[in-house]
């Protein structure tokens, strides 16, 4: 952020506003994986491997992308999962049932920025 962002007005949502998204979102992993894991997992961080592949599987353009990604990031499977993990959690804040390629480059943009995925997803 720079100084000209801290002082320009704010036009983004309010707290209050964000808890909502935030909420809904987490309402919506806990019934999905109430759904395919049963008792134990809550939410998209916890979802292993396999399950994440499945539940947060990005449409065509998205999984171009990713695949693209994570050849040139050199990223591991953790790291690859932990990006579908965080595009995925950002299909549930949108309200998304598919991942969509948007998703899958603002969670790559969060990795390339040295962000903390493990906290977002």
């Amino acid at each position: 952020m720079t100084a000209a962002d801290l002082i320009a007005p704010g036009s983004g949502e309010t707290s209050a506003v964000v808890a909502e998204r935030v909420a809904a979102a987490r309402q919506i992993q806990a019934e999905r994986y109430a759904d395919v894991a049963g008792e134990g997992i809550t939410n998209n961080a916890q979802a292993g491997a396999a399950l994440i592949e499945t539940v947060a599987a990005p449409d065509a353009a998205g999984q171009t992308l990713l695949q693209d990604a994570a050849a040139a990031m050199q990223l591991s499977a953790r790291g690859y999962h932990r990006v579908l993990k965080v595009a995925r959690t950002l299909a549930d804040l949108d309200g998304a049932a598919t991942v969509s390629r948007l998703h899958v480059a603002e969670a790559l943009s969060y990795r390339m920025a040295g962000g903390g995925l493990a906290a977002a997803a």
